[in-house]
């Protein structure tokens, strides 16, 4: 389902939870039944700002979205509490599309958030099997992992502190290198996503990464999220599968500021 609407429904927050240092996540009622895992909310901020968010916890009546502080507006978000109020938009994109009984399952950071109600979907068919990898940086950022801890979960640390020392990419190499997978999803870094979408297309496994970009509009008018040959992240995206990737040359490489100015990633 692609809702176009187009103004905000003001909503007010039900609770939160702090999931790992400065990740947060922001719960209220919404309804949930047409959202498709993949899919992202526009998130107003009353007086300041309004941004994308994926869509983290999917329940019969409650959603939420899980963030890390960065910046003003997540800053702002971070500081909400509950019983205060949000505009929401959406849900907006194109999700996941699960294909195969064998799946491989890759976050990094806080794509892993993305990747949650998936996995959730992807256990709820019982054929299915599905082995997952969280990367972080350090174990102070791992989130999620008491959410699925009777699953095949690994977990990668660019420290070693916790896990496998190293990027997800390579653990997710090392996996596909050893098991056979009908499909790999991915979300999280765009450097650790080109380079599994670039092992999956070169062994012909279907994959599919969830990308980011500055997101104004939502619906696909502005063009600010515009990436190869007239595609947009908003619109026909934010999931893609790794064929088209492989034909857009700043996949991995460059991203939009908010001026539009091309930057290295």
């Amino acid at each position: 389902m692609k809702n176009e609407i187009t103004c905000p429904r003001i909503v007010e927050i039900k609770n939160t939870k702090i999931e790992a240092k400065n990740i947060k996540t922001i719960f209220f009622n919404f309804p949930s039944k047409n959202i498709i895992p993949g899919q992202f909310l526009m998130i107003w901020i009353p007086g300041l700002d309004e941004i994308p968010m994926s869509v983290s916890y999917i329940s019969d009546r409650e959603i939420g979205f899980t963030f890390r502080k960065v910046g003003e507006a997540t800053r702002a978000l971070y500081d909400l509490k509950k019983r205060d109020k949000i505009g929401v938009r959406g849900p907006y994109g194109n999700g996941f599309t699960i294909k195969g009984e064998k799946i491989l399952v890759v976050g990094g950071g806080t794509g892993i958030a993305t990747l949650a109600p998936l996995i959730e979907k992807i256990l709820s068919t019982k054929k299915r099997r599905v082995t997952v990898i969280f990367g972080v940086k350090t174990k102070d950022e791992l989130f999620f992992t008491r959410r699925f801890r009777n699953i095949d979960l690994k977990i990668s640390t660019d420290d070693g502190s916790i896990g496998f020392k190293g990027v997800a990419s390579e653990l997710a190499e090392k996996i596909i290198n050893n098991e056979d997978f009908d499909q790999v999803i991915t979300c999280g870094p765009e450097k650790m996503m080109k380079k599994i979408v670039d092992i999956c297309n070169s062994r012909k496994i279907p994959v599919q990464a969830s990308l980011e970009r500055y997101i104004k509009c939502g619906i696909g008018l502005c063009g600010q999220c515009c990436i190869g040959e007239g595609l947009r992240v908003c619109k026909d995206g934010p999931v893609f599968e790794g064929d088209t990737l492989a034909k857009i040359p700043e996949f991995g490489y460059f991203k939009r500021d908010a001026s539009g100015r091309k930057i290295k990633i």
